[in-house]
């Protein structure tokens, strides 16, 4: 009697792929939830985000047009503040959402499809397009309605652009992981930011300041953004002291460290603590 063996089936593939582009799925969905919780739930949406430095670029005009009979580069005062105050906006705000992005997105994150560079990503993109958006609506409505007498380097405005965003997704990058690991550091952060403003080139020109204080302020990375967007509007302007290399290894700097922090201890701290 010959006994037979039946051959090995081989596995039936499964009905289902794995998915593709899951990252830019994950992506899409979070810009969307981003857009429709931060600015669809608020009466007016959008324009509050054009309301706030417009707001301040009017304060700033109104309080030292009194005090001075022209500002301190150019002709135009509301100009002058622009140009100082929407970069470091821009940057500031950058850093800010990004950093609050993965608590945000906590729920979501307890997907194994959704990532925390996926969140961090989400949320620079759509931030980032706002704060565009703005700029160029509140600096065309300045030009158009105001005797500016600017003469634009777009190459200069794009290069302030690009710093202003690399150093907010950088240093929102590390306070991301800072916000999980340390919960004073809110307050903490808080509390350093304020000054920035003051110290940031927004209401003064770094050239104008002492020698031994410009030693000091030249370690901002924030002189450099503003003092950059500024020879963009006027080709007189002397930033020669602005370094965008500086600005770019000190972004490099703070994001690999927050990236990697991340990378260690991002579900521990979201869901172990």
């Amino acid at each position: 009697m010959t006994v037979r063996f039946s051959q090995p089936q081989k596995p039936a593939s499964p009905t289902t792929k794995p998915r593709s582009f899951a990252s830019f799925r994950a992506i899409a969905a979070l810009m969307l939830r981003e857009m429709s919780t931060t600015y669809g739930r608020t009466p007016g949406g959008y324009i509050w985000a054009i309301l706030e430095p417009v707001a301040g670029i009017a304060i700033l005009t109104f309080t030292f047009s009194f005090l001075f009979h022209s500002p301190a580069i150019g002709t135009s005062f509301e100009l002058f503040y622009a140009t100082g105050l929407l970069p470091f906006l821009m940057a500031t705000t950058l850093t800010n959402k990004i950093g609050n992005s993965l608590l945000f997105s906590k729920p979501l994150l307890a997907y194994p499809a959704v990532t925390f560079v996926d969140a961090i990503v989400a949320r620079f993109l759509v931030n980032f397009a706002t704060e565009l958006l703005v700029f160029y609506i509140v600096m065309t409505g300045i030009i158009v309605f105001y005797d500016t007498r600017a003469m634009l380097d777009i190459a200069k405005v794009a290069e302030a652009i690009a710093l202003a965003a690399l150093f907010g997704l950088s240093l929102g990058t590390l306070n991301a992981f800072l916000f999980m690991r340390f919960h004073l550091w809110h307050v903490a952060w808080a509390l350093i930011s304020r000054p920035l403003f003051m110290i940031s080139g927004v209401f003064f020109i770094f050239n104008s300041l002492p020698p031994m204080l410009r030693d000091y302020l030249w370690f901002n990375p924030y002189i450099h953004i503003v003092g950059i967007m500024r020879s963009g509007f006027y080709p007189t302007y002397d930033a020669t002291y602005a370094s965008p290399l500086y600005v770019v290894l000190v972004s490099l700097a703070l994001g690999v460290s927050g990236l990697l922090l991340l990378r260690k201890d991002v579900k521990r701290l979201l869901f172990e603590r």
